[in-house]
């Protein structure tokens, strides 16, 4: 079971504030000082450390009653994630040849769509009925296909290119699922992969839901790894790294002048209102996503240059 509590929260972004400013150099004395005063602030505030918090039951609600909620509104939900990984993504897929491609937990079909329009021959997976009914609308005439991602709806060696876009998080087993990707992919083919960087999960907390069976606020269970294991799951299925980026969240302009939201009952991210410069100082430029680019490594052709050698 895990308590989230609102002024847990806040006073966590006040402490990961000043770790980073001691690890960056930026933590001056005053800046010390305010940190220190605005704690002090907090835990006086009249209602806040009275504020009840939440208890949560990890694993009670799966991916699938997530995206069914997040299906309807999905694509009109503002989402910095998204914002920052999108572009990347498709700037390295712009450098690929045409040929077959897979999007792989496509969702509502945002990179489908633009591997569409990049000419390829697209297939798109999604385990989502829900986030599928919603690509659908928008790619009629693409070949979309409900699937797990440990079990693709495709022979062997079928597509040049696969996109994976921030759906590992989920999986609980990444191998397994780079060895479909490998499977699936023709020697020389490309995998391009986002997914949440683990340092979200630290600053962002995931969220509490609706009550699971037993009635108590459930929290989703996802898998933030640290790069190391997506090397240790792509490398000895003859993935080879191209390109790795970590993009970093953009300073955003919380007013420090401005009124917080009112007393918080439960809790939200909308709390970083309350300490718009220590939420600044432990947020911002911190990296987001993950996004990788590897080349599974084309055996025949290693062949050919051993014989002319």
């Amino acid at each position: 079971m895990t308590y989230l509590s609102p002024l847990g929260y806040l006073l966590g972004l006040e402490g990961a504030a000043l770790l980073r400013g001691f690890r960056e150099g930026s933590a001056d004395r005053a800046f010390v000082e305010a940190r220190t005063a605005e704690i002090r602030r907090l835990l006086d505030t009249p209602g806040l450390a009275d504020a009840e918090g939440v208890t949560a039951e990890p694993g009670t609600i799966s991916t699938a009653d997530v995206y069914q909620d997040w299906a309807p509104h999905y694509d009109t939900l503002g989402n910095t994630m998204i914002d920052i990984e999108q572009p990347i993504v498709q700037r390295i897929l712009d450098g690929l040849p045409v040929g077959a491609a897979l999007d792989a937990a496509c969702g509502t079909g945002r990179h489908t769509a633009y591997l569409h329009r990049l000419g390829h021959r697209v297939t798109g997976c999604d385990a989502s009925p829900d986030m599928l009914a919603r690509a659908r609308e928008r790619l009629p005439d693409v070949d979309l296909r409900e699937a797990d991602l440990r079990q693709l709806p495709l022979p062997d060696d079928a597509v040049d290119t696969v996109v994976c876009a921030l759906a590992l998080a989920h999986v609980p087993d990444l191998t397994a699922v780079l060895a479909e990707f490998a499977r699936v992919l023709r020697p020389g083919g490309h995998l391009v992969i986002s997914d949440a960087h683990v340092m979200v999960s630290y600053l962002r907390p995931t969220l509490p839901r609706r009550p699971g069976p037993d009635g108590r606020p459930t929290l989703l269970t996802e898998y933030h790894r640290p790069l190391s294991a997506y090397l240790a799951a792509a490398l000895p299925l003859g993935f080879q790294v191209r390109h790795c980026e970590e993009p970093r969240r953009p300073r955003h302009s919380l007013d420090p002048g401005a009124a917080p939201d009112p007393l918080p009952t439960h809790m939200s991210w909308d709390l970083q209102h309350w300490c718009p410069e220590a939420s600044a100082a432990a947020l911002d430029e911190s990296p987001v996503v993950v996004i990788w680019h590897f080349q599974l490594e084309d055996c025949k052709s290693e062949d050919s240059r051993s014989e002319e050698e």
